[in-house]
């Protein structure tokens, strides 16, 4: 029997990584017997086969806050909290106490739990291709060097070498996924400054208007929500000893341009959908995203395991299925 904790549970991907464990009652073949949510906001609580599951409000970046969460001595702790790159950029001190600060102490905490009786869970940081920062070759290699070129970037990529380092002195087993832009994300904007990329086709497929700040060729790397779940169910249950040392992965994801992007919405929404997109450059956004990874070599984590959609327009089917009913608002196929 397995006890799962999720920090960051109110998000996108905490909600459906919770409504998938929900669904299934196991983890990898191994029935859950208890789930905890929490996040800044009480999360809501997922119908499924789990006979225990809580929720609660939960600071993690308030000192100590992780300390009761650890001392249940949950078997796996995906660590999903953070505030988005836009908010980290435009609040300083906001960003390094939630994603920086509020990550050690949950380290902490459980590094105390583990001196007083050996307690190792598996941990499932999520980190970002923010990590990565520029100037870039066409496809960057699995080994280049995380540079970061913004304080989201920063943030999480400090986290990634603690979950690195607690991990190669057994305090905790921790698997890092380096998710690429998660695309198309379901309900309202938020402040990330990649939002525009989900919400240039959300928007038109739901029948309202959308703003496009950056031009048609700009690259990027993405991966469906759909897929993400897929990550976090996966790195929970790996072996772990194939990884190795290098403890962070970059997930698997499909190289494309924002005209790829419309491309697929004309595919699956109508040229009535493809309409609703204004374009409306924003330099802000610009200068981070021209700061951003075009295309990423996910060699290991494919030999893991680990898989992806293959086109945009999977990706776009994804939503409608998910999201819409499996119609889309403006017609189409």
């Amino acid at each position: 029997m397995t006890k799962v904790l999720i920090i960051g549970a109110a998000g996108m991907i905490g909600q459906k990584l919770a409504e998938a464990i929900c669904g299934e009652g196991k983890l990898g073949g191994r029935a859950v017997e208890a789930l905890t949510l929490v996040d800044v906001v009480e999360p809501s609580k997922p119908a499924g086969r789990i006979g225990s599951v809580r929720t609660a409000a939960v600071d993690i970046s308030v000192p100590e806050a992780s300390e009761p969460l650890v001392t249940a001595r949950p078997d796996v702790i995906f660590h999903l909290a953070a505030i988005v790159s836009g908010e980290a950029e435009a609040d300083f001190e906001k960003g390094y106490r939630i994603n920086l600060d509020g990550t050690r102490d949950l380290f902490e905490a459980i590094r105390r739990e583990h001196a007083a009786s050996g307690y190792t869970p598996r941990v499932v940081f999520a980190s970002s291709i923010a990590v990565f920062g520029a100037p870039f070759a066409e496809v960057v290699p699995e080994d280049f060097a995380p540079t970061p070129l913004t304080s989201y970037g920063t943030q999480k990529a400090i986290c990634e070498l603690l979950l690195a380092d607690y991990t190669r002195r057994g305090f905790l087993d921790g698997v890092g996924l380096r998710l690429p832009t998660i695309c198309v994300r379901p309900g309202k904007p938020n402040k990330a400054a990649s939002g525009f990329f989900s919400n240039i086709l959300r928007e038109p497929l739901a029948g309202q208007e959308a703003v496009l700040p950056v031009s048609d060729s700009v690259r990027h790397f993405f991966a469906s929500p759909r897929s993400a779940i897929g990550f976090f169910l996966h790195a929970a249950t790996l072996d772990t000893s194939r990884i190795g040392p290098r403890r962070n992965l970059n997930m698997p994801g499909l190289s494309a341009t924002v005209r790829d992007e419309l491309a697929a919405l004309q595919t699956v929404g109508g040229d009535e959908a493809l309409a609703l997109v204004r374009r409306e450059p924003d330099e802000t956004i610009i200068r981070i995203v021209d700061g951003w990874a075009p295309d990423i070599e996910a060699r290991r984590a494919r030999e893991l395991g680990f898989t992806v959609e293959d086109t945009f327009e999977e990706i776009v089917q994804a939503h409608v299925e998910d999201e819409l009913g499996g119609r889309a608002s403006m017609g189409g196929r």
